[in-house]
């Protein structure tokens, strides 16, 4: 005996596909998009310098002022074989918990969200410049002369022409 199963589930899309390709490159054309496709390439450059500034240049000296500690070989080992390094531990497929390595990431984004929030402050800075109202305005232009004068003089003091109050 042959079973036929029939799908009452299954329903046919009733937009077409072209108009969701068009959806979809309205969407992507538009100008966040590429915005944001840009600040993404430009924060995983800045990830990668803000590790090695960290890893490179920052925990040397701090492992050194601790006594020659090296934060990315700092391990607590959960097996009962012991290691000599991280890296041992880890080729042996030993569990480990990676303090030294947690520490470094924590610092890595601390300098980067130190480094955003500088930039942030800096950008809301120029928009507060941008948009700061303009001051009214306290001279005026003769109309004879063109001559700058106080905006609440009733005679120009260069031509000496009576002004409209």
């Amino acid at each position: 005996m042959k079973r036929t199963y029939k799908c009452t589930h299954f329903q046919l899309r009733k937009e077409p596909i072209p108009i969701f390709l068009k959806e979809f490159r309205e969407f992507a054309t538009r100008g966040n998009i590429f915005d944001l496709a840009i600040g993404v390439v430009i924060g995983a450059a800045f990830g990668k310098i803000v590790t090695s500034f960290t890893n490179d240049i920052l925990m040397p000296p701090i492992g050194l002022l601790l006594g020659k500690v090296d934060f990315s070989n700092l391990y607590i080992n959960l097996s009962s074989t012991d290691y000599a390094s991280l890296a041992e531990a880890q080729k042996a497929g030993a569990p480990t918990i990676n303090y030294g390595l947690f520490i470094n990431n924590v610092l890595d984004f601390l300098i980067i969200a130190f480094a955003i929030f500088l930039v942030v402050r800096q950008i809301n800075k120029l928009k507060r410049k941008k948009d700061a109202p303009a001051a009214d305005p306290t001279t005026k232009d003769c109309p004879f002369c063109l001559e700058n004068i106080p905006l609440k003089a009733t005679r120009c003091s260069h031509c000496t022409s009576q002004l409209e109050a």
